[in-house]
């Protein structure tokens, strides 16, 4: 049996950002894969499929998919926790931009992006509590004066992002449910 934890995600930003945030987080001895879609639309038509046939029985699964402008985040993991209840298997959804991370925490930005005076602005409206913007992805283009660019920058934001930030709430939950579902693997008894 291997104790694994396997994220099924939207693009590969997430990808890249996994790649050096979990390893911040995860005991050695969970297995990690990363399963990157082609957009909402591939995710949401292969996932079932995913979870049906996955081969390990005791792995775990975390849905990473971006709310992007649908209104309400919960109509989109009812509609997500829907499809996966064909499967047996535990899944966890994280709904919002990748983007609101980072801007929650604009010191890692500022170290990541060699930015001087961004942390300053933490305490601004619009970052103490990100998930609420409109366009993340934007809104970090014009404080970055667009040297952003999402799939290198996630990788090294994932070193540096402080991992008990409570401004975004969606980092929270998912920073909690990846713990929550590493203490679910390790109590699993050795096979």
């Amino acid at each position: 049996m291997r104790r694994e934890l396997v994220f099924l995600l939207e693009e590969p930003s997430a990808r890249a950002l996994l790649e050096t945030l979990l390893p911040r987080l995860l005991d050695a001895s969970i297995q990690v894969r990363l399963i990157p879609f082609e957009g909402k639309q591939d995710l949401e038509k292969r996932l079932v499929g995913k979870l049906r046939h996955y081969i390990n029985a005791e792995a775990r699964f975390i849905v990473m998919r971006d709310q992007d402008s649908a209104p309400d985040c919960r109509v989109i993991k009812a509609r997500l926790v829907d499809k996966c209840r064909e499967s047996v298997s535990i899944v966890r959804i994280a709904c919002r931009a990748l983007e609101t991370f980072y801007l929650a925490d604009l010191a890692a930005v500022e170290k990541v992006l060699r930015l001087r005076g961004l942390q300053k602005q933490q305490a601004g409206a619009k970052f103490r509590a990100p998930d609420y913007l409109e366009a993340p992805d934007q809104e970090l283009g014009k404080l970055t004066a667009q040297a952003y660019q999402k799939v290198r920058d996630s990788r090294l934001l994932g070193k540096y992002l402080a991992l008990d930030n409570e401004r975004s709430m969606s980092f929270k939950h998912l920073v909690a449910a990846i713990r929550r579902l590493e203490a679910e693997l390790l109590a699993l008894p050795d096979a």
